[in-house]
């Protein structure tokens, strides 16, 4: 008899050899796994996410993106500080202001991938066809 909760289950325990060892030497090595793990996180921020469109096609210095985002200056140099050390953004000083643009396509790529799947599909295209969202 299953328990309530347990469909999903196997009734028996019953190892395919063939099967194991196949998955386990498709997995990536752990160092690599856990790298991709922390950029995940890095990306798990809903303000990282909207800080990383921002700069979609422009260079914006940290007071802009503080104001665009609604954010304090700390809490923004904080996210930019992480997304510098993913290398999803690149930074250069103008005498006392930094200016911030993305410096690998990949990172706003995957967010807008993620953002589609979402359900913000309209967003995603209309902001690719110049019609920002």
């Amino acid at each position: 008899m299953r328990r309530r909760g347990q469909e999903d289950l196997c009734e028996v325990t019953l190892v395919h050899p063939e099967r194991v060892g196949a998955a386990k030497a498709a997995l990536p090595p752990a160092k690599v796994v856990e790298r991709a793990a922390d950029a995940f996180r890095t990306l798990g921020h809903p303000s990282r996410l909207r800080l990383l469109k921002a700069l979609d096609g422009r260079e914006l210095c940290v007071c802009d993106i503080a104001t665009v985002l609604g954010l304090s200056m700390s809490a923004t140099s904080q996210m930019l500080r992480e997304l510098r050390l993913l290398g999803a953004v690149e930074y250069r000083a103008e005498g006392k202001m930094a200016f911030y643009s993305l410096a690998d396509r990949f990172w706003i790529d995957l967010a807008e991938s993620v953002i589609e799947r979402c359900g913000g599909a309209e967003l995603v295209i209309g902001a690719r066809n110049g019609r920002g969202g």
